[in-house]
């Protein structure tokens, strides 16, 4: 059994040796961690908009948000904050208790959009909802503006590791990534960041990933683990989904490097099913996306995700929980 506190100086070996163990042995293990942080029937849900769709001038491989590739999203300008606060509402309603506000840009700029951005948080953050948003690159002052603004925390996956990246993106580099995160945690606001497999990457690259994400100066609050949903008319429209036993792999893993953080099942549940993903909450995942759509691409409808809570018996996170948890210690 591995070493299960909290740490930050993994091995790259340490971390391969995890990715490999025997898979149901490293879900019994992850789970072993999980068991000793969390509750194994609690689940967050979470509601992630799009507020600004399209139109992006970063070349992504697997984004059909991209302005350079012919795909179906159809662009659209910065939604109103009423529109917003709105889709807030109905996302409480129905369940979620975090939500997740997502704009195609490449960095933030300080403008009236932004300005925009800053009101919507203020609004969903009375509604008693954890705030988090994906705008793209962050300054450290426009981190603290989020913050003021009641920004619970903010979204910015590395998506691969180091050696790959360049292979899927060339409009920025993976410093750019670290330094926004690095901002983002300066501005005391919670950092959410993991990556996306079946970009045709290899096994050492998704180790090289796990290895960054947990050797950070703090673990990141929130890992979301995507799996490839490839779309026409991007680089990777042709890229064959990924197996369950592949996001098992890097859900257990993550749960035994990062044992304190959410583990989120991310974009490519749609295809699996409820079996599937039950094998995912047992290595560690406690979050999922809500909603029929995450961002551009298809997501399980709500009344799926009640049934399967139901046949699981899992329940809903509240909301701020660490933050309830901390006040009564």
């Amino acid at each position: 059994m591995q070493n299960t506190g909290i740490r930050t100086d993994w091995s790259k070996e340490e971390v391969d040796n995890i990715y490999n163990t025997p898979v149901l042995e490293l879900i019994y293990q992850a789970a072993t961690v999980h068991r000793q942080y969390h509750d194994p029937q609690e689940v967050q849900v979470c509601t992630l908009l799009s507020v600004k769709t399209g139109g992006c001038p970063e070349d992504c491989a697997y984004c059909p948000q991209a302005a350079r590739y012919s795909t179906d999203v159809n662009v659209h300008k910065l939604l109103s904050v009423e529109e917003v606060i709105k889709s807030a509402l109905q996302a409480k309603e129905a369940g979620s208790t975090r939500f997740c506000m997502g704009a195609a840009w490449r960095e933030v700029r300080d403008n009236r959009d932004f300005d925009n951005v800053l009101e919507m948080v203020k609004g969903v953050n009375t509604l008693g909802m954890e705030v988090c948003c994906t705008l793209g690159m962050l300054s450290e002052d426009q981190a603290k503006k989020l913050k003021e603004a009641g920004l619970y925390a903010y979204n910015h996956n590395l998506d691969t590791s180091e050696e790959n990246y360049e292979n899927i993106i060339s409009t920025r580099t993976y410093d750019d990534r670290l330094k926004t995160l690095e901002n983002v945690r300066n501005a005391d606001i919670s950092v959410c960041c993991g990556g996306i497999i079946g970009l045709g990457e290899k096994e050492e690259d998704r180790v090289g990933m796990l290895h960054t994400l947990s050797t950070l100066p703090e673990h990141p609050e929130s890992v979301p683990v995507n799996a490839l949903v490839a779309v026409e008319g991007t680089p990777l429209e042709e890229q064959e989904r990924v197996s369950v036993w592949e996001m098992i792999r890097m859900i257990g893993t993550a749960r035994i490097l990062m044992p304190k953080a959410m583990i989120r099942l991310s974009a490519g549940r749609l295809e699996m099913s409820d079996e599937e993903q039950a094998l995912c909450f047992m290595a560690g995942a406690n979050s999922i996306f809500a909603g029929d759509k995450l961002l551009t691409t298809p997501n399980p409808s709500e009344d799926r995700d009640k049934l399967m809570f139901q046949k699981l018996d899992l329940k809903p996170r509240k909301s701020f929980k660490e933050e309830q948890v901390l006040s009564e210690s």
